[in-house]
């Protein structure tokens, strides 16, 4: 079997995904102040919602989160460490506090207000608190979530996703918003990767590198928030939760986007390296969020239940109201 016909299943997929890329390229060049992959998500939404995926694209575009995860740990390369040991108690402190705080806050609110009962607001809770659907499926394992739960909860995050998409880079223009406070902002507000780098870059370049930083370090303690579930689950169940588990759901590629970023300010690389490195990064950009276009489908985030969509509104507002005011005064 030839390399061809390993790849052969990936290619039409890869195409869409790389001619949507291009097509954001020139149409975000020809309209002034249009970013380009503000476009290619647009791109990914319009085909998905009025033609829909072709089946045959179907395992290239899957490979969207690859592309997604590869440019984040290449834009290691662009970090300044020396902006982030300035910033960076300030950034980790709030990191905590809204990972810690926005747990608890979604819980009491979930089962408190909304009386959604089961482990749904645990679910819930890790993904608006954490890093969205990859935090549900994470502490979904350790909880034994049902997959009817498990649906729901991954749906409401994608239904956030695709609003904050659009909502945060709005507010961040009309707020006046630096492109450190904007990255900072939406990098603890927002729930998804994914969108948390598209809005940060769709307001500037400033605003993306500290938006994917800030929500790498928000990703970073997954792991120690599932333990936590699984520990408390474990003392009622008698059930020992599994390392592997939480490896296999950790998201690696922030010990990636580290090492880069420790190359790149060592001297080690050369500046038309780091260019190189940047661009490459920047492509890989547009091709995921292409992806992630072609993954929100209209009709499935319209199935999504009230009572989920009401606790996880009432959170993002509360946690985005705070987080603003303390960027704000902060940075």
């Amino acid at each position: 079997m030839t390399l061809l016909d390993d790849l052969g299943p990936y290619l039409p997929g890869l195409a869409l995904l790389g001619g949507g890329a291009l097509l954001a390229t020139l149409v975000g060049g020809a309209v002034p102040g249009l970013q380009p992959l503000v476009v290619a998500v647009a791109l990914g939404v319009a085909v998905a919602n009025t033609v829909g995926t072709p089946a045959v694209a179907g395992p290239g575009v899957t490979l969207h989160k690859l592309a997604l995860e590869t440019g984040i740990v290449l834009l290691g390369a662009a970090i300044a460490i020396e902006e982030l040991v300035a910033a960076g108690p300030t950034v980790i402190g709030l990191v905590v506090v809204v990972v810690a705080g926005g747990l608890l806050l979604s819980e009491a609110i979930a089962r408190g207000v909304f009386r959604i009962g089961g482990t749904t607001p645990s679910l819930l809770a890790a993904g608006a608190s954490v890093c969205g659907v990859s935090a549900v499926v994470a502490v979904g394992r350790v909880l034994e979530a049902r997959g009817a739960a498990l649906t729901f909860a991954a749906a409401t995050v994608l239904l956030f996703d695709a609003v904050t998409l659009v909502a945060f880079p709005l507010a961040g223009e009309w707020l006046g918003l630096t492109g450190r406070q904007f990255g900072v902002w939406a990098g603890l507000s927002m729930f998804s990767t994914g969108p948390v780098a598209a809005a940060g870059f769709a307001h500037s370049v400033e605003a993306g590198q500290w938006a994917t930083v800030t929500k790498l370090a928000r990703n970073s303690l997954l792991g120690g928030v599932a333990v936590v579930y699984s520990v408390a689950y474990a003392a009622r169940s008698a059930t020992d939760p599994e390392a592997r588990e939480l490896w296999a759901e950790f998201p690696k590629f922030l010990l990636g986007f580290l090492l880069v970023a420790t190359i790149a300010n060592v001297g080690v690389l050369s500046p038309a390296a780091i260019e190189s490195i940047t661009a490459t990064s920047d492509g890989l950009f547009l091709v995921a969020f292409v992806g992630l276009g072609l993954s929100i489908r209209v009709r499935e985030l319209r199935a999504v239940g009230l009572a989920p969509v009401g606790a996880v509104l009432v959170h993002l507002l509360v946690v985005s109201a705070l987080t603003l005011t303390a960027v704000r005064w902060l940075l």
